[in-house]
């Protein structure tokens, strides 16, 4: 069975408004069921659709606060949505 894996990977330092503006575009992506990721490495564009899994953690550890958002769903390829004749006898 043939996997395509695509990784896309950032880190850094952003304000307040900057991450904002990134949660915005993330959401915009999703409502428009499709999202690209971009920097000056690396390009993936991925096409959210139907039911996604939404998985929200937050932590705090003394300094250390941490948010995590995880959204996962599962494509199926073209050929097997097509219709098909169906018969019963």
């Amino acid at each position: 069975m043939k996997t395509n894996k695509s990784d896309f990977r950032h880190e850094s330092i952003q304000d307040n408004q900057s991450i904002q503006s990134l949660l915005k575009a993330l959401a915009n992506g999703i409502k428009n069921q499709e999202i690209t990721f971009s920097d000056e490495d690396d390009t993936l564009v991925m096409n959210p659709k139907g039911l996604l899994d939404l998985k929200v953690t937050a932590s705090q550890d003394g300094n250390d606060n941490r948010i995590s958002i995880r959204i996962k769903w599962q494509t199926e390829p073209e050929k097997n949505k097509q219709k098909s004749n169906l018969t019963i006898k």
